[in-house]
């Protein structure tokens, strides 16, 4: 039977059952033994595996990972937790140099099946070092699969496969979100990785989000409707690889795209997300696509931090935008609006 499931406990669950299945699961990071990890992620998990299967580490990003990449060329699957996003800039050059290239630097003989966990963005009151989006630093990365969930039922399959997969996962936990309940079944296994899922049906504009942001896209989506325009919501789940298929056939079926982050808009992942579409829907787009993001400044104090990350206003102007653009069109080659 079906019972309301945080994002958090959906974690929880899916690392818990990793450990219990298989022997060469091993899970570390900042207080993420006895303390369960600052936003409890981790509860419970050292008491039931032991210290030798989920345990403290030293206060040294860089370490966390690069003894990760030990640990997966000589057999274990090792998930470690970077305790806020901006923690993890420090192991950056091991993310870099050494989990994304293993594999192609050893021509596919050695695999690194490791997860790299990192609590992102916005929306809790945090400062700046604890509130930031770096998904376009992981996703320009060659060798990386960059996952993040926006359901505790997402939460849930996707971690359970990226423990599973063969290549190292860059796993980005809204933790924004944390505390967002669904009604599911655990275990449950959701659509695999690399697949994108269309959330909420429509005919008029596709808004494409991901992780934090999905369900402000799908409150954007209601208010629209209230207005008279039916969006479609698509929710990315994978930011590398990309799913070209589901995203672009939804905006061949609408004519209108947006792209909502939290991340700053200029160099960030919507414009990559732009740039294909506008290449693969080019004579199917009726409006150019949009971006709703993050302000282009670093990230402010608690106290403007609703300034800063997109909202259902700032979506619907953008709807308006894309309206304007089809009243612009219409109105003949001269672009006067009669």
């Amino acid at each position: 039977m079906a019972e309301s499931i945080t994002l958090g406990r959906a974690l929880n669950r899916a690392l818990r059952d990793a450990l219990a299945e298989d022997p060469s699961v091993v899970v570390y990071g900042e207080d993420v033994g006895p303390l369960g990890g600052v936003f409890r992620i981790t509860d419970g998990l050292t008491a039931e595996f032991g210290e030798d299967r989920c345990f403290d580490s030293p206060l040294a990003e860089s370490g966390i990972v690069g003894t990760a990449v030990g640990m997966a060329m000589y057999g274990l699957r090792p998930v470690v937790e970077m305790q806020f996003d901006a923690f993890g800039l420090p192991a950056f050059e091991q993310v870099v140099s050494h989990v994304a290239k293993m594999r192609n630097r050893t021509r596919g003989r050695v695999e690194l099946p490791m997860v790299i966990r990192v609590p992102y963005g916005g929306g809790i009151g945090g400062v700046e070092h604890h509130s930031d989006s770096s998904e376009a630093y992981y996703a320009h990365t060659p060798g990386l699969r960059v996952v993040t969930p926006a359901t505790a039922s997402d939460g849930y399959s996707l971690l359970r496969e990226a423990i599973d997969s063969p290549d190292p996962v860059v796993f980005l936990e809204p933790k924004r979100r944390y505390w967002s309940a669904e009604e599911t079944d655990l275990p449950v296994r959701t659509e695999p990785l690399d697949r994108a899922v269309v959330r909420r049906t429509g005919r008029d504009a596709t808004l494409i989000g991901y992780g934090p942001m999905v369900a402000t896209a799908l409150e954007a989506a209601e208010a629209a409707a209230a207005e008279g325009l039916s969006v479609e919501v698509v929710d990315l789940r994978t930011l590398s690889p990309f799913d070209d298929e589901t995203v672009a056939a939804s905006v061949r079926r609408t004519g209108r795209a947006v792209v909502v982050h939290e991340a700053s808009a200029f160099g960030g992942y919507g414009a990559e997300v732009a740039a294909r579409l506008t290449e693969q829907c080019f004579h199917y787009l009726e409006a150019p696509v949009l971006r709703v993001c993050g302000l282009d400044v670093p990230y402010p104090p608690p106290k403007l931090e609703g300034y800063h990350l997109p909202g259902v206003d700032r979506i619907l102007d953008a709807f308006d935008r894309l309206q304007w653009e089809r009243e612009w069109t219409a109105a003949g080659p001269a672009g006067v609006r009669g």
